[in-house]
């Protein structure tokens, strides 16, 4: 059996001993363990357990400030935006803690035609939204997979005259080599599934039926996906299923195992809680919460861990905490989110959503509080339209080489966001944050974003390096 067909390399009692054996550091301890860290090169599992036993207020600042620090090293100020496609809700599968499952009659079935895709993706071209993810669920009509390829089709063909849509990523059920490698050909840019709990046991406990039951299966999705030629790739955890430490050490276990087995980790890690979902009662009630302050240890503990990876946060979580997060490493968000098929053309509908948002905000909303803060709003798709994806991104990530494109295209993007689409309320804001970033950048990174910021004040449109 190769590294590609069993999940071997998860070892709960690596996890379990190393959390049993974790002490809360003291001060010169602490101060170790985030002199390491700082340097952007990561930690070992042994810190990150120690890190999750923080709870005082000194200790947990001087956490949060090194996470700050690691982040706007290697990503600068950007926060990177994008929105959730639902084309589906139609699924096979028994999770105990998602409106979508099968056998939930309290959910109205429905999986977009092409035309109403076509329709989602114009309203969200028309919102000033770059990047898609799209999500379905994990069964398909009639057409099989080729409905979701021609979902993917469909949306990259939308012009509105601001143009169309400059990446998709795509969030979908487990697939074979085969079809990792159709899909591929689509022309995605990061294939992204959650494990959602590293622990067998309660995976089996709340995956009841369907396919997704096999946790063999659903674990070596991303090696399947690699060995097809997607070298991005997301992963993440539902938080709230098990003891979120657990989860952490295990999320560094199978990124080890990424890097071992293929030379590249993964390009993002999401982070989403459990949310309140129409007909589940364990979403409701999660068997493990987590609370907001572990939850933004967790972030800051992950950006240590894995410095390199883009963070997620979605519209899971409230403004408030949305706003505490942003600091302690999240580099993408998704905003203005609907997660009901039809969403953004006929409005939020609760019986045909995956989960609760904690964040209704419409996207300019999202952009002004971003900019007001200091944080650049991007819509940039540079990296995977130039080819540093995979192991070539990861070469100018770990270093921290990246943020040399980041801040120059974070700027330029954003540029074009304020000129087609922005409020007058917003515009201000975002052109104030514009100057106040060029006047903080060394003389040749400045140089570079203004002669890209001209060209787009100019009338030129995706101008990126």
């Amino acid at each position: 059996m190769t590294p590609h067909d069993s999940s071997r390399w998860m070892d709960e009692a690596v996890v379990a001993n190393t959390l049993a054996s974790a002490a809360r550091p003291d001060a010169a301890a602490l101060r170790d363990i985030l002199a390491r860290a700082v340097e952007g090169k990561g930690i070992a599992p042994a810190d990150v357990a120690s890190l999750a036993t923080l709870s005082d207020p000194e200790g947990l600042a001087a956490l949060f400030d090194t996470a700050r620090q690691v982040k706007e090293r290697i990503y600068g100020r950007r926060l990177v935006l994008f929105a959730p496609l639902y084309v589906s809700n139609l699924c096979a599968n028994e999770c105990l803690y998602c409106a979508f499952r099968a056998g939930n009659a309290a959910v109205r079935r429905r999986a977009l035609r092409q035309p109403e895709i076509a329709q989602e993706v114009e309203a969200l071209l028309r919102q000033g939204h770059k990047r898609l993810l799209l999500v379905a669920g994990e069964s398909y009509p009639r057409e099989g997979f080729d409905y979701v390829l021609s979902a993917i089709e469909t949306a990259y063909a939308v012009r509105t005259p601001h143009g169309g849509i400059r990446r998709i990523n795509v969030n979908l059920a487990p697939l074979s080599v085969e079809e990792f490698r159709r899909l591929k050909a689509t022309g995605i840019g990061t294939y992204q599934l959650f494990q959602e709990t590293y622990h067998r046991a309660t995976y089996a406990r709340v995956h009841v039926g369907g396919r997704k039951a096999d946790y063999e299966w659903r674990i070596t999705a991303p090696d399947r996906a690699i060995e097809a030629g997607v070298d991005d790739i997301g992963i993440g955890v539902l938080f709230g299923l098990f003891d979120w430490r657990f989860e952490l050490l295990s999320l560094l276990q199978h990124i080890r195992h990424l890097e071992a087995t293929h030379g590249i980790g993964p390009h993002t890690i999401s982070v989403p809680r459990l949310e309140p979902a129409v007909g589940s009662d364990l979403a409701a009630h999660p068997p493990q919460p987590v609370s907001d302050i572990e939850f933004r240890k967790l972030v800051a503990i992950l950006r240590l861990a894995v410095p390199y990876t883009g963070i997620i946060l979605s519209t899971r979580e409230t403004p408030a905490l949305r706003r505490e997060t942003f600091a302690l490493g999240v580099s993408q968000i998704s905003a203005g989110s609907r997660t009901n098929p039809g969403g953004y053309t006929q409005g939020e509908q609760y019986d045909h959503s995956q989960f609760s948002l904690g964040d209704h905000r419409p996207l300019d909303e999202v952009i002004r509080d971003v900019a007001s803060m200091g944080y650049i709003p991007s819509f940039c798709t540079a990296c995977y339209r130039l080819g540093r994806t995979g192991e070539d991104f990861m070469d100018l990530a770990k270093p921290g080489d990246i943020k040399r494109f980041c801040d120059p295209n974070a700027l330029a993007s954003f540029k074009e966001y304020l000129l087609d689409f922005a409020s007058p309320d917003t515009r201000r804001v975002g052109e104030s944050l514009i100057a106040a970033v060029l006047s903080e950048m060394d003389p040749s990174a400045r140089e570079r974003a203004e002669a890209m910021l001209r060209r787009v004040q100019a009338g030129e449109r995706d101008v990126y390096c």
